[in-house]
């Protein structure tokens, strides 16, 4: 399985950008599928992750902000996040679990600054 992230950039307080993770390789759906953020120094964290049946969740520092969807059928995910701060500077990584396995794309930068 190979997951594809883009979508990240440069963009001022306030803001949007929306990420998008495919994923390419083996046919088997995933059960759980998500987005991660590292900032420099720091561990990398959950920010959202849907599951199969479409369940969300939300960290705590992004929620009423980040949205995260899929289109099942192209085997996408996506991350749209409005009202970006500057805390939200980070690689963000996209996520895939199938049973015990666990798959990653390879980040995509994120920078929010004026």
């Amino acid at each position: 399985v190979q997951l594809q992230a883009s979508g990240g950039g440069l963009v001022q307080p306030g803001g949007s950008l929306r990420l998008s993770c495919a994923a390419s390789g083996s046919s088997g759906a995933f059960t759980v599928m998500g987005w991660y953020r590292q900032a420099p120094g720091k561990q990398r964290d959950l920010v959202a992750s849907i599951t199969s049946g479409g369940g969300t969740s939300y960290s705590e520092s992004v929620r009423g902000r980040f949205t995260i969807s899929r289109d099942v059928r192209k085997r996408t995910w996506f991350l749209q996040m409005d009202s970006l701060k500057p805390e939200d500077t980070a690689v963000y990584y996209c996520n895939a679990k199938r049973g015990f396995a666990s798959f990653w794309g390879q980040g995509t930068q994120v920078t929010v600054s004026s």
